[in-house]
């Protein structure tokens, strides 16, 4: 969106500075990212009362009421429509008209066309989502009725605007979605993700292919066995756990097992030896006691994750699982959460130790202080100095040391 109003000839500032019109990108995948949304949105109102404040995205999409009693709004723009979004704001601006028939954006039975360019390009990687909506309906996620069904972008437009991307001397995409293990499921033919990225792969100028988050079950053994074969894939995988107990997976309605899980986890670490695998991780899903926790600290432990995203289980209107019995007390969630962000930090540590002495390639992204920073394939941060500017250069480092969970070293000289 802010490429999008860029190429239109607006001038993008700070969200804290004053400006003519506020963009808010909301989010519902808890109820702190819900009353962040709602900050923000009263927050750009304050800014500059005589603004024009649009909402758009999950929250916007599935909290209808709450949506119509804030008076900061002049605009929502459903999630089906944000690529319209710059003619939605000047046909507001030529009308002076206020929305009336919310309605009309939040209605159930939406109809999505291609969503088009929507790719995020930093200075060194760009973000093409290729996927959108998800039919999953896991029980604490409202996220399949704020995006709605699985939509896959063509392969020709997606292909199209990554060859676009390498010819602007970007090295790294960043294939993701909602749900992108089920793209192409909405296409009449047999075209998947992996066919996909067997055709990105073969785009000259991008040299590293990363992907987003995704469904552990994508990763099939005919899936790793194409995969393998692709010398630009990245040998990082954010695979979405959510719990290391059956029986909280049962209830998250999760399709898989920890024993399927530890599966898939070792066809990867056979294939590739740097495999560096994280994931998501929910505590005090409702009905979670102390012996689902401790299965699932014990598992986290047995897996060792490079690094886990710890969140604390909450309530989503609409859900099954806020109707669930035996909802977990906050101080219950807080001391769990503080338990896995600790083994967090130390498989974190323990990864990185074993990097001290050995050779890296890193693709760096910006000066930092004295040093510059950017990732290995893997996706492990690293520092290093250097006398001239190796911005989106791709360098063998030598590590010496580690910092703050990030590895430290000196660029080998060719």
């Amino acid at each position: 969106m802010t490429e999008m109003f860029k190429n239109a000839g607006y001038e993008v500032t700070e969200f804290n500075n004053i400006a003519d019109i506020y963009i808010v990108n909301t989010c519902t995948v808890t109820n702190m990212s819900d009353r962040k949304s709602r900050q923000m949105l009263r927050q750009a109102k304050r800014n500059n009362p005589n603004s024009i404040v649009v909402a758009c995205g999950c929250y916007v999409q599935v909290a209808k009421e709450e949506i119509e009693k804030m008076q900061e709004i002049d605009l929502c723009v459903g999630t089906n429509q944000k690529t319209d979004i710059v003619n939605i704001v000047e046909n507001y601006i030529n009308s002076k008209k206020k929305l009336e028939k919310i309605e009309d954006v939040f209605s159930p039975n939406i109809e999505y066309g291609d969503f088009g360019s929507v790719t995020y390009t930093e200075k060194t990687r760009a973000v093409i989502k290729v996927q959108d909506g998800c039919d999953r309906f896991c029980s604490y996620c409202v996220i399949p009725y704020a995006r709605g069904k699985v939509r896959s972008r063509s392969p020709k437009s997606v292909l199209k605007e990554i060859e676009e991307i390498a010819e602007n001397g970007i090295k790294e995409a960043v294939i993701t979605g909602i749900h992108v293990a089920s793209y192409g499921k909405d296409f009449k033919n047999n075209y998947r993700l992996i066919d996909l990225l067997e055709e990105i792969n073969k785009i000259e100028g991008i040299e590293r292919i990363r992907l987003g988050s995704i469904e552990p079950l994508l990763i099939t053994e005919e899936f790793v066995e194409r995969l393998v074969k692709l010398e630009k894939i990245c040998h990082h995988f954010h695979l979405s756990l959510q719990s290391g107990s059956d029986s909280t997976l049962k209830r998250m309605n999760r399709r898989y097992t920890i024993s399927e899980f530890e599966e898939i986890a070792k066809r990867l670490r056979k294939v590739y030896n740097d495999v560096i695998l994280t994931t998501d991780i929910i505590v005090g899903f409702p009905g979670e006691n102390e012996k689902e926790f401790s299965e699932t600290y014990n598992f986290l432990d047995k897996i060792k994750f490079y690094k886990m995203h710890i969140f604390k289980y909450s309530p989503r209107k609409g859900t099954k699982a806020e109707l669930m019995e035996n909802q977990i007390p906050g101080n219950i969630k807080e001391t769990r959460s503080k338990e896995l962000i600790e083994l967090s930090d130390k498989n974190e540590e323990y990864y990185l130790k074993k990097y001290i002495g050995k050779n890296v390639e890193v693709l760096f992204e910006e000066k930092d202080g004295d040093y510059y920073k950017g990732h290995t394939s893997n996706y492990i941060i690293v520092k290093a100095k250097s006398d001239i500017d190796i911005c989106n250069k791709i360098k063998n480092v030598e590590i010496e040391d580690i910092g703050e969970l990030y590895l430290i070293g000196n660029v080998i000289k060719k």
